[in-house]
Parts: C-alpha cells; structure tokens; sequence
C-alpha cells in the first residue's frame, strides 16, 4: 500500500540552513533504533554517540526522562522515548546519541550504535498527515528507509519538552 504523500516541510530535517549533500533534495541524518523502531534525526543537531556505563535515576522525573549520566564532567539528561512512543521495552540501555538545538542538549536512549545515511526530502512525509501528532509526540514525520518507515524525531519539541521537565 502506498502512503500519500503531502510535500509540507517536515522541521526536523528541511530547518532554514538545511545541510544538503549529494545534489538538491537530499539531507544527512542519523538513523537509530528505539524498541526496535527506525528513527532519522537530522545530522545537525547530532553531538556525539556515547555507551551508557551507568545511570543515575532522579526521583520525580517524567517518564521520558530516566535520570543522567557522566558525560567527561558534563551532567547529561537522559530521557528514553519507549514509554512515550508506545514502543517495546526491550532492547536494553546501551547506547546514547546526544542531540542539541541551540545550547540545550539532552541524551536519547538508543538500542544501538547509529548509522549516517542520505535521504531524499522526496521520501519524507509531514506526521501531521498521517494522524501521528498526538500517539507519536515527537515525531514530526515519515521516511522511507529500506522499504521500512521511519519516524522523523522532532529535536526541537524534544529538548524543550526535556528542558520543561527538568526544570
């Protein structure tokens, strides 16, 4: 079955100053995977991938945020996105991406080390289109990756909805 495909941008990966490599229409991103769903995160907001060693819960956070991590002396933020996504436990806390917008960055839990790929803004589809803005909160779109689709994580309504809860 075919998606219908509507051309609104989709934020996280057609922002103002969108990198673009390998002709027009194309963008880098990380891909990750969350309770064994695909995941593309615009490479721009990407810092770095670390092993989580150890985390340190905080009582009383929201259940996207599962505590922090030592990261070289820099208390990290962690949050995991399972609960939220409605997505499987499973899969284990082995890795983190960190992602940043502006001076705010915040740790994602992440079932593996990530892979860079290209996509074509053409396989991208606006989440609002599709009925996914309210059961998918920061997903901002859809993209083909192998013959499977891949949520598009919003950065920007992640680390402010991160950045509220910690506060």
């Amino acid at each position: 079955m075919e998606l219908m495909r509507e051309r609104a941008p989709v934020p996280a990966i057609t922002a103002a100053g969108g990198e673009r490599d390998k002709g027009p229409g194309s963008f880098r991103v990380c891909l990750i995977s969350i309770g064994g769903d695909l995941f593309a995160i615009d490479l721009r907001h990407v810092r770095e991938v670390f092993e989580l060693e150890s985390v340190t819960p905080v009582p009383g956070l929201p259940d996207v945020l599962i505590g922090v991590a030592n990261l070289r002396g820099t208390v990290m933020p962690l949050a995991d996105l399972r609960t939220s996504l409605g997505l499987s436990q499973e899969g284990g806390q082995g890795y983190a991406v960190v992602i940043k917008q502006g001076t705010q960055q915040v740790g994602l839990v992440i079932d593996g080390v990530p892979e860079i790929r290209m996509i074509q803004s053409a396989d991208l589809v606006n989440a609002e289109s599709r009925g996914l803005a309210e059961t998918r909160p920061f997903v901002s779109g859809l993209v083909s990756i192998d013959g499977r689709m891949g949520g598009v994580v919003d950065v920007a309504k992640l680390v402010a909805t991160v950045d509220r809860m910690a506060m």
